[in-house]
């Protein structure tokens, strides 16, 4: 089968051991539209906040976002599937930099998981994704320290980061944010960090 995705340029790409080949495209926000729309539509998508949009406004906030400089989303896609959205940001841009003394190097990332196909749950898979979008961050991007905030009430997620090495920090809660482009609800959230040296084992 072709890969609908070869000819999209990627930022980063991995062949993971007993996985696959991962490539990190910059996201498309009109031709991705549908995909996305998919995924947060749908009742595991609860705490991605996009919930009952339609897929012209899932066009529009990722429109919104591709101006900018701040802020970055990415398609994820493993062996020429759509796998995961990616969104990086920069702390001391966002409203989680109220929230924890941000340090140079700081990037914070959320990653929204692309439901399981007609095989199934698939063992390793959410991991792996998450091992190379972490490689990613921290090596591709050159930074020191990856920051999430999931909601302290998606446990699933949170026990995620705390498997995959992140440390846990402060619950905090992240001010409401009500501006033209943008409407994001006040949020109680599981600060958790994974630092470059924690992966690289010192080097």
């Amino acid at each position: 089968m072709s890969d609908p995705y070869a000819s999209r340029a990627a930022v980063h790409e991995h062949m993971a051991d007993g996985f696959g080949s991962v490539r990190v495209l910059p996201l498309d926000p009109v031709a991705d539209a549908a995909v996305l729309h998919r995924w947060v539509s749908g009742g595991r998508a609860f705490f991605w906040g996009m919930n009952g949009l339609t897929e012209r406004q899932v066009a529009e906030i990722y429109t919104h976002m591709d101006t900018l400089d701040t802020h970055h989303a990415y398609l994820v896609v493993k062996d020429g599937e759509p796998a995961a959205l990616l969104q990086t940001y920069e702390p001391e841009a966002d409203r989680v930099g109220d929230c924890y003394p941000v340090e140079p190097g700081d990037i914070g990332i959320h990653l929204l998981i692309a439901p399981a196909g007609p095989e199934g749950v698939r063992p390793g898979w959410t991991g792996a994704l998450l091992a190379v979008m972490v490689g990613f961050a921290l090596l591709g991007l050159d930074r020191r320290r990856v920051v999430v905030d999931p909601d302290v009430a998606n446990e699933k997620a949170v026990a995620r980061f705390l498997r995959q090495g992140f440390t846990a920090g402060p619950e905090v809660v992240l001010p409401e944010i009500d501006l033209p482009d943008v409407y994001l609800p006040e949020k109680k959230a599981q600060l958790a960090f994974l630092t470059r040296e924690t992966i690289l084992g010192g080097r």
